[in-house]
């Protein structure tokens, strides 16, 4: 299964929208660099398909990249079909693999606020990173054998 990245994302703070970039680095071991969530641990990278934001903005409502607080926008592979290790190639040289499907809301966030729903905790998937790597929009995404 292949696809593409649509948008890179960084965020400085946690629990804030993140801030599409040109150009992120995904560390070892770490995540990506200069983002809030980076450290040890398994929910290092956040990713999230462009078709799942879609159904937010089906219903009226204006979401970019980032809104969601993902790192890494897809287009064109089927995040919430994944499973649990599954790992990721994305670009030319990092590695990811998934350590978490979905997520628990706490607190309901601002799209789930102006919509009555929100994307993240059905389909947005978590990773660790495996291989650093440069990675930018447009780099093709795809999951290892």
């Amino acid at each position: 299964m292949a696809g593409q990245v649509f948008a890179v994302c960084v965020g400085t703070r946690k629990g804030i929208a993140k801030t599409p970039q040109p150009r992120v680095r995904l560390i070892a071991g770490l995540g990506l660099e200069g983002d809030a969530h980076s450290g040890p641990g398994l929910r290092q990278v956040s990713l999230l398909a462009q078709e799942s934001a879609d159904k937010i903005r089906a219903r009226g409502l204006a979401v970019a990249p980032g809104d969601f607080a993902e790192n890494i926008a897809t287009l064109g592979i089927d995040l919430p079909s994944l499973s649990v290790a599954t790992r990721l190639k994305i670009g030319l040289d990092a590695v990811v693999e998934i350590t978490q499907l979905g997520k628990q809301c706490h607190d309901r966030c601002a799209i789930y606020q102006k919509t009555g729903d929100c994307v993240m905790p059905r389909e947005g998937i978590f990773a660790r990173v495996l291989c650093g790597g440069s990675v930018r929009p447009g780099d093709r995404i795809e999951t290892l054998a």
